[in-house]
């Protein structure tokens, strides 16, 4: 990999809390290459949301310097929204909007910020829900879906403005145990198609399987890194075999 080819750049990244006594951040340094599927994993409590809430500027950082696509994003003088249009972003809740139906909540963005006509906007809409198994709900409300598709739904929402980074926070957390394997899919199908993806979750299995590099985190850093077939065959820090033996 080369430099040309850094999507997101962390330097020095702290986030402190309480006048510096909670360190959720604690000096992050991270480049996220064109095309990588970044997964961050570690313990509850280890900055792993933060941090990734950070590369959007969802957290302010109370130092450091964070650049996408070559611009310093947290310059005060820099208009954020224009670049978070670029970054697509899903949450662990689905935040869809409850009075829209379904085509409405994915063309609302690209017709509003993109000036997509709505025709343009609708067909995208359509192309995309067809791409995750779910055409026919277009005109259903979020109340009348599953918590599985309501999350694939979110994930087509951040899609449809063509972003050229897609951040998952613990995408899965927040569904039943049956509904994890469909949302798992469509990013499956994501890094596939070689979207720039960083995610944090809890699942290994998808760590493993579709990650091309693992953070993991403890205590607000990163304390180890490498391709996952390595990391979870042979962790080189104590810290992180503590952690597999626990969870895998």
């Amino acid at each position: 990999m080369n430099a040309n080819d850094v999507l997101l750049k962390v330097v020095g990244l702290k986030k402190y809390y309480k006048d510096g006594a909670v360190k959720a951040l604690d000096g992050v340094d991270c480049e996220i290459h064109a095309g990588e599927v970044v997964v961050i994993i570690g313990p509850s409590g280890c900055g792993k949301s933060t941090f990734l809430r950070s590369l959007n500027l969802l957290e302010l950082p109370t130092a450091g310097e964070i650049y996408f696509e070559g611009d310093k994003i947290n310059d005060p003088r820099i208009d954020i929204n224009l670049h978070r249009q670029k970054i697509g972003m899903v949450f662990q809740q689905f935040n869809l909007f409850n009075n829209l139906d379904i085509l409405s909540n994915i063309t609302l963005a690209p017709m509003k910020l993109l000036k997509q006509s709505r025709a343009e906007a609708e067909k995208n809409a359509m192309e995309l829900l067809e791409r995750i198994g779910l055409p026919d709900k277009a005109r259903n409300y979020p109340s009348q879906l599953s918590g599985g598709q309501k999350q694939r739904i979110a994930i087509v929402r951040a899609l449809a403005m063509k972003p050229d980074v897609m951040l998952f926070d613990e995408p899965t957390s927040a569904l039943d145990p049956e509904m994890v394997g469909e949302v798992l899919d469509v990013m499956k199908e994501l890094a596939r198609s070689g979207m720039t993806m960083v995610v944090v979750t809890h699942e290994m299995g998808f760590a493993r399987e579709v990650g091309s590099r693992v953070l993991f985190m403890e205590g607000g850093r990163i304390v180890e890194e490498n391709e996952p077939n390595t990391f979870f065959a042979s962790p080189a820090t104590q810290r992180a075999q503590d952690f597999l033996s626990k969870v895998l």
